[in-house]
């Protein structure tokens, strides 16, 4: 299901080109692709994440719903660009569709569906041989059918969406694109390869912690001992660290009601002077 195809116009050397565009402004010796790398790096581990905006990345995403792709436009930061297929000018009347796998592996619900974008199909032919224009008659297409879109953003970008989405609780077809796509372009060149490892992945790996309200239970208690003593803290190292990360969420969250609590009063005494 789905393809992501990296085009030849995305930064081939991403962090060298991080790495120069940081020496320029640090009056820095940029002739040096070594030193340029280097310093990439550095931004890199230091956040500096103006920096991070200089790497494009030009791809092709194909074989994905139309909702999904909806979702993908709405990570905007940093003024990324894309084209979708048209509605207007391609004919839809046997369009192909994502079947979820909830539904594959029930038998009666599969039957429903598929009767379901049958009957779309049909309606949209017998529209058509009514003389029904393409862009009036498209209006019936499901966010289930597949699409195709060309899409440009920048590293940083792209290190924003890893976080939200590729959290377990991101919808699944989200989750598997955005993987097929750091798959595609970490092969791409070894830069990539290095910069998809340093920086996309979800928050909680970001954080060392789950600030949603529903966790996975990924950094859950006993989890998150299990990953201190592999980083070679003992026992009661570990139970202190987890202990310390409980109570620094705890206070997070009394902090953050108590905060909304006065945000409210706050508008309630604005309200009662009006």
């Amino acid at each position: 299901m789905g393809k992501v195809t990296i085009l030849p116009e995305t930064t081939k050397k991403p962090i060298s080109l991080i790495g120069l565009c940081a020496g320029v402004c640090w009056g820095a010796d940029v002739t040096d692709p070594q030193k340029n790398y280097k310093r990439g790096i550095d931004c890199i581990q230091n956040n500096h994440g103006r920096t991070i905006e200089y790497p494009d990345i030009y791809a092709v995403i194909d074989g994905y719903s139309a909702r999904v792709i909806r979702e993908w436009y709405t990570h905007i930061g940093g003024a990324p660009t894309r084209l979708q297929a048209s509605t207007r000018y391609i004919d839809y009347d046997d369009f192909k569709y994502i079947t979820p796998d909830s539904i594959i592996n029930e038998q009666e619900a599969l039957q429903i569906y598929s009767d379901t974008m049958k009957t779309i199909s049909n309606a949209m032919q017998k529209l058509r041989q009514l003389g029904i224009p393409n862009e009036d008659v498209s209006m019936l297409l499901p966010l289930g059918m597949e699409t195709k879109m060309v899409d440009k953003r920048n590293a940083r970008n792209l290190a924003d969406m890893s976080r939200q989405r590729l959290c377990k609780r991101t919808n699944w077809e989200f989750r598997r694109l955005l993987k097929k796509y750091l798959k595609e372009l970490a092969n791409y060149s070894s830069e990539w390869n290095v910069l998809v490892k340093l920086l996309m992945r979800p928050k909680c790996a970001e954080l060392g912690r789950c600030p949603e309200k529903k966790s996975c239970g990924r950094f859950s208690i006993s989890n998150r001992k299990k990953m201190w003593k592999q980083l070679g803290y003992s026992d009661q190292e570990s139970d202190f660290l987890a202990e310390a990360m409980e109570t620094y969420q705890k206070a997070q969250k009394d902090f953050a009601a108590a905060d909304l609590n006065k945000m409210i009063n706050g508008f309630k005494a604005v309200e009662d002077e009006e």
